[in-house]
């Protein structure tokens, strides 16, 4: 009982901040979805960092470390470190510029103004739902799978079916509860508020529980010693044009709808400034200890018996090797870190699908211009609530592995990033190329889905490469080639995206 009781004083906790931070709320629209633009350099970089890592980071990549070794780190983690900050100089600060200047609040907008066109905004926002949900799935699924983990025998008498452990259902409930306390309450404010505090918190925790198995392993040395070399040393499993190609899957986060939204709380441009130098070293300091637990899980022996049984779901690797191999109270703290990982993103991700839906949909598409400001945000929340309720169901099916659902969603984000960046350095795109190539992009996209048995197929490739590839070509091509043979933008859209000062 005692990590169940960690956990729920770590969520009680949250859902107080959740309340207060509420309290700093303005009740207008502007400061529900983009928090009045006030966001300082700190806040920033950890509503960033936190909202980019989920349970795909920590549960995942602990899971895919064990399932094929340390190669894991060299084709997430390197990439993400190096593309991320590149696509937050590139893509976020001149993102930013415009939705200060022209007061967006979300994507659709700015790509509605950029190609002249509605169509583009009806076409993208059931898109951009269809790839945020399974991301929302990744988080709800890896914190079930670790409180399972830790909290196996608590109540044998009501959950045989989970050996005693709280169902994965039950804790997604309660985390689906506990960041709509505080996201319906204060909007991107409280959102950005939560994830900095919990930010601090899964990063801590992440190094606490690698130092505490790493000693009841016998050191890191001893640890290395009893994991599979193969899997330790070698990458053979990884070939190198797959590798390559996971080069393509961060350039997601230039797509992200809630990482936009993101950037556009920020005060000024200098306040990108700590989250470029800062994001790396995030990354490592997150992405390394959960690897090597998954790594040392391979050959990791207790008094002759192995610590993850032959044949086990790589979702659960993290949860049994924290359950085993930690007391109690370790295990509680560790596994409120990850649920503070996973909770980091769901909040900001809940607010982008409201704010999406209400400005895009109901204001634009549907015209109703009239609702007071207070009518305009319960419109939001409902919608919020209606998606977290949707997920909540999602999560109940079979899942496929976390790091495999992960790679898709973001494989959707990365193939659109020939759109954004052409939105904003070339100025010969037009609306039926962007158009065009986010159709074909998605058709793609769901085909090759669909070829991999929806997930299921783990090593599903095209001549060892990664399926976004394919996706991400198709996109770029029909850009670039329907662009080339449809009219230029008007010159009024051109002046205004393009001033001489730039």
């Amino acid at each position: 009982m005692t990590p169940l009781i960690i956990i729920s004083c770590y969520l009680i906790l949250l859902f107080v901040l959740g309340q207060v931070s509420g309290k700093y709320f303005r009740g207008t629209t502007n400061d529900f979805f983009v928090a009045s633009r006030s966001i300082g350099p700190f806040l920033l970089l950890m509503s960033v960092f936190g909202t980019t890592m989920t349970a795909f980071a920590m549960v995942g990549s602990t899971g895919e470390a064990y399932r094929i070794g340390i190669g894991t780190y060299g084709k997430m983690a390197s990439w993400s470190a190096l593309i991320h900050s590149a696509c937050f100089f590139f893509i976020g600060i001149r993102l930013w510029s415009y939705g200060k200047r022209f007061g967006y609040k979300t994507q659709i907008q700015f790509f509605r103004d950029r190609f002249e066109s509605n169509a583009i905004g009806v076409i993208l926002f059931p898109i951009l739902v269809c790839l945020v949900i399974p991301y929302l799935l990744i988080g709800l699924l890896g914190a079930g799978s670790l409180v399972r983990g830790v909290t196996t025998g608590a109540f044998p008498e009501f959950f045989s079916e989970t050996r005693g452990a709280v169902p994965p259902w039950i804790t997604a409930a309660i985390i689906s509860f506990v960041v709509l306390s505080y996201v319906l309450r204060g909007g991107v404010r409280s959102a950005a508020w939560a994830n900095t505090f919990q930010t601090l918190v899964f990063m801590v925790m992440g190094i606490f529980a690698f130092v505490i198995i790493s000693i009841k392993l016998g050191g890191p040395t001893v640890a290395s010693q009893m994991a599979d070399p193969v899997k330790m040393i070698r990458g053979d499993s990884i070939p190198s044009i797959q590798f390559f190609s996971y080069c393509f899957i961060p350039l997601s986060v230039a797509m992200f709808p809630h990482l936009f939204q993101h950037w556009l709380t920020a005060k000024s441009a200098k306040t990108f400034r700590l989250t470029l130098i800062a994001h790396p070293l995030f990354i490592m300091i997150t992405w390394v200890p959960c690897i090597l637990i998954g790594v040392w899980a391979t050959g990791a022996v207790i008094n002759g018996v192995p610590v993850v049984p032959a044949g086990v779901n790589p979702n659960a690797v993290l949860g049994i090797m924290v359950g085993k191999l930690t007391n109690p109270l370790i295990a509680g703290l560790v596994a409120s870190g990850v649920l503070a990982a996973v909770m980091s993103s769901l909040d900001s991700q809940f607010v982008c699908l409201g704010t999406m839906f209400t400005e895009d949909i109901v204001l634009h598409t549907f015209k109703l211009n009239r609702l007071t400001e207070n009518q305009i945000i319960w419109i939001a929340r409902g919608f919020i609530t209606l998606i977290v309720l949707i997920t909540f169901l999602l999560s109940l099916a079979n899942p496929v592995q976390i790091f495999s659902l992960g790679v898709w969603c973001f494989s959707g984000f990365g193939a659109l990033f020939p759109v954004v960046f052409a939105a904003l350095y070339w100025k010969r795109v037009t609306r039926a190329g962007a158009i065009s190539s986010i159709i074909v992009a998605a058709i793609t996209w769901f085909y090759l889905f669909r070829e991999s048995g929806y997930g299921i197929n783990r090593g599903y490739l095209i001549a060892d490469a990664m399926p976004v590839v394919f996706v991400f070509i198709a996109c770029l091509l029909t850009l670039v080639i329907v662009s080339l043979l449809t009219n230029p933008p008007s010159k009024e859209t051109l002046n205004k995206f393009f001033p001489k000062e730039l």
